[in-house]
């Protein structure tokens, strides 16, 4: 039974491990304070271009606890989200959110992107003190369904956010993946130009676990070690943390590592289409939903794990694969083979 459920199946890039291994019996500061850490902060911030020096860099465990943390330390208890229906932080994070008291206002998307007129739209209709105030607005690049902003359509995001006294706040599980799409022209430096704050995924790209939360608005930036270690996610051994970005960071490996996952999906993509197959949405990330019909999704299950995510039609349903930096050439290879196979 070989997966395609998710890209955090394996457990890390052998580079990775093998950094860990190497520094194992290193002594050094606790709580993300070691050279590594500071290492890979540099790395990063090197990536930002002139907006390096404008960023705090910090590391968090995982994606919902970056998004937690993030969110309620950014937020006035009488302020709430604006996201997609779609979002993570609406569907999958067993209402981390809500839980600090933050309504999350959603909106319907067919790609998961946010557009502007839909967040005016939820500014509308919350004018005044008896409703919650939408206060941040939270996107994710790539969306849960596999799309990816561009740099304009951020651009116009970002615009709309400081006309109206928003936070643009950007979940990056995925930020590998979308970085290195086909026709993706956003780089980390827009992105710490245009948003408050975004966080680089590593867990989704290679790391053990990790994610590197970047806080471009000075507003944002007072006490949020504070808010990290409230909501437990100051680890004493954060060096573990700091030694993976800074492996990832060094060179060009966590980019390289999101184009193998990107090369991987389109190529079962290709064979789908070669093959007449739908698709959902047009994704050109790792992460790809092709629509099937029912008799056959019974019949890969038999060998391959993957999420049927929507019923389409009576007999057709959507499903959705993801590879990840470890699919091989051969599983890309058999699968496409099961599909025409069968088709």
């Amino acid at each position: 039974m070989y997966s395609f459920k998710n890209d955090y199946s394996e457990t890390a890039h052998p580079r990775i491990l093998q950094a860990i291994a190497d520094t194992n019996l290193e002594q050094d500061e606790g709580y993300g304070l070691d050279r590594h850490s500071e290492n890979a902060r540099g790395h990063i911030a090197r990536r930002l271009g002139k907006f390096a020096d404008k960023a705090d860099i910090h590391f968090l465990c995982g994606g919902t606890q970056a998004n937690l943390t993030a969110i309620s330390a950014f937020l006035r208890p009488h302020e709430a989200v604006v996201a997609t229906e779609a979002s993570h932080i609406a569907v999958h994070e067993t209402g981390a959110i809500e839980a600090t008291g933050h309504k999350i206002l959603t909106v319907p998307t067919r790609d998961g992107k946010l557009l502007p007129e839909q967040v005016e739209e939820v500014l509308a209709l919350h004018p005044d003190e008896h409703m919650v105030k939408p206060r941040l607005v939270k996107i994710s690049q790539t969306t849960e369904i596999g799309a990816v902003y561009k740099a304009a359509e951020l651009e116009k995001l970002s615009d709309l956010c400081r006309r109206k006294g928003l936070l643009l706040y950007v979940d990056g599980a995925r930020m590998g993946s979308a970085l290195t799409s086909e026709g993706s022209d956003a780089t980390l430096e827009d992105l710490c130009r245009l948003a408050d704050a975004f966080y680089i995924g590593g867990t989704k790209n290679g790391a053990m676990i990790g994610e590197a939360m970047v806080l471009c608005s000075d507003a944002l930036k007072p006490d949020f070690r504070y808010h990290i270690k409230q909501k437990g996610g100051l680890l004493a051994k954060g060096r573990i943390l700091g030694v993976q970005f800074e492996e990832l960071f060094r060179d060009d490996l966590y980019f390289d590592l999101a184009r193998r996952a990107n090369g991987a999906a389109q190529a079962i993509a290709a064979g789908l289409k070669k093959a007449g197959f739908e698709f959902l949405t047009d994704s050109p990330s790792n992460q790809i939903f092709p629509i099937l019909p029912d008799s056959l999704i019974e019949k890969l299950q038999k060998d391959w794990s993957f999420y049927v995510w929507k019923k389409v039609t009576a007999t057709r349903s959507a499903v959705r694969l993801v590879t990840s930096w470890a699919t091989t050439e051969e599983a890309v290879e058999k699968f496409v083979s099961a599909l025409r196979g069968d088709a």
